[in-house]
């Protein structure tokens, strides 16, 4: 009698710790899966490094060309009062 109430305890245990051990392997698995789609999401919004400093030198670029025009718009219009 004394064998089989110590195997119910045992067997009684080890289901719990392995209930315990499936359920949060399950919510491993769903944070894992949040953590990816977060990934994901926050890849789609912003934008790298590189990419910025891209589009930085474009507008500089146009900046530097627009000022280019203007100084030889300027020294023409000096020329013409002259």
């Amino acid at each position: 009698m004394e064998m089989m109430l110590w195997n119910a305890i045992l067997s009684f245990v080890s289901a719990v710790i392995l209930w315990i051990i499936k359920t949060n392997w399950d919510e491993l698995q769903r944070v894992q899966i949040l953590l990816n789609r977060t990934r994901e999401e926050v890849a789609k919004e912003y934008v790298t490094r590189s990419d910025v400093h891209h589009d930085i030198n474009r507008v500089l670029d146009r900046l530097d060309r627009l000022e280019g025009k203007l100084d030889a718009y300027m020294k023409e219009q000096r020329s013409a009062l002259n």
